[in-house]
């Protein structure tokens, strides 16, 4: 599969009275046509904002895109201009966001709203837009789709706007879509269910997606591959099967633990990761999971280790080997 987005060296800072946050730190990432990309990660762990940056909708200030490129057919999207942006966004990359409530205009209509992206990258009448909207609407499940158009985001359940979040998400059949957090509002019955949606509707229109979340769960059986971030850094990647069968990086085995889990021996005690993500005021020259590891050398203090070839297609940035306790070779 060729690469539809390549993403490398990704800088973001934002400018606080208290000083420089450092969020994102060198990030490079490749999306291939098809595939689905898991970014998993703790809050603030610069998920959010890569993907923002990216698509140029961090707000400036305090924020700013320092280094780095996004190349996306042949253009680098936080190079191009302000319009060209705007008709990629929506058209052909689109995003579903976290919380629907906040995301939809309180005082305009579900179907204006959902509507919109095809009048303006469309040109599209308002009569045959609220025609497509209704289509899209009744594809994510929502009944009596043509009825419901004039209804506000308040008249609507949580799960409900959700799914015409995602409506309005794919109603211009874009190339990517990103999930950002898709479900963390949402009960555990609506998660499965809207997970479940954009995993098939995803499939039907062959788009690829990236999904951010802080659920390793949810990507074991959504993503081909996965991120893993930790203080604006991406500290492993791999195809899922061999990162959740053998992960590399103590921080992921980490996460991995966190998980509740029943194996042959019966139920596991959960472990927790001690300590606290830091506020990266200024970029480590060490590893940043540091403080937090349990099988931290000498060397990990020196230098922030660079993602290393592990197995493969499988990279980690780890000195360590964390099944032998020592330095790899």
């Amino acid at each position: 599969m060729a690469d539809l987005l390549n993403v490398e060296g990704l800088e973001t800072q934002f400018y606080t009275q208290d000083g420089i946050v450092h969020a994102v730190n060198g990030v490079s990432f490749k999306l291939k046509e098809g595939e689905t990309l898991g970014v998993v990660g703790e809050s603030g762990c610069g998920k959010s904002v890569t993907m923002m940056s990216m698509l140029r909708l961090i707000p400036s200030p305090p924020g700013k895109v320092v280094a780095g490129r996004a190349m996306y057919q042949g253009k680098d999207l936080l190079k191009i201009s302000d319009e060209d942006i705007r008709n990629i966004r929506g058209s052909q990359i689109s995003v579903i966001f976290q919380d629907p409530m906040t995301s939809f205009n309180p005082v305009l209509t579900i179907g204006r709203q959902v509507a919109e992206p095809l009048e303006i990258h469309h040109g599209m009448s308002q009569k045959e837009a609220y025609r497509r909207v209704a289509e899209m609407l009744t594809m994510v499940g929502i009944p009596n789709a043509k009825e419901r158009l004039n209804d506000y985001p308040h008249q609507f359940s949580g799960g409900m706007r959700q799914r015409a979040m995602i409506a309005m998400a794919l109603v211009c059949s874009p190339q990517i879509l990103i999930a950002d957090e898709p479900t963390t509002a949402l009960d555990v019955t609506i998660q499965a269910q809207i997970v479940d949606l954009v995993k098939r509707l995803a499939n039907e229109l062959g788009m690829s997606m990236i999904w951010i979340t802080h659920d390793l769960g949810i990507i074991a059986g959504l993503a081909h591959r996965v991120a893993v971030m930790y203080a604006g850094y991406i500290i492993e990647t791999a195809a899922v099967k061999p990162l959740y069968a053998q992960p590399e990086h103590p921080y992921t085995i980490g996460l991995l633990n966190s998980l509740p889990r029943m194996d042959e021996s019966g139920y596991r005690r959960l472990t927790s990761i001690e300590g606290i993500p830091p506020i990266l005021y200024e970029k480590p020259n060490y590893c940043p999971f540091a403080p937090r590891c349990r099988f931290v050398r000498e060397r990990c203090w020196q230098e922030n280790p660079p993602l290393l070839e592990v197995g493969p297609e499988h990279y980690a940035a780890c000195w360590v080997n964390p099944r032998t306790g020592g330095y790899r070779e």
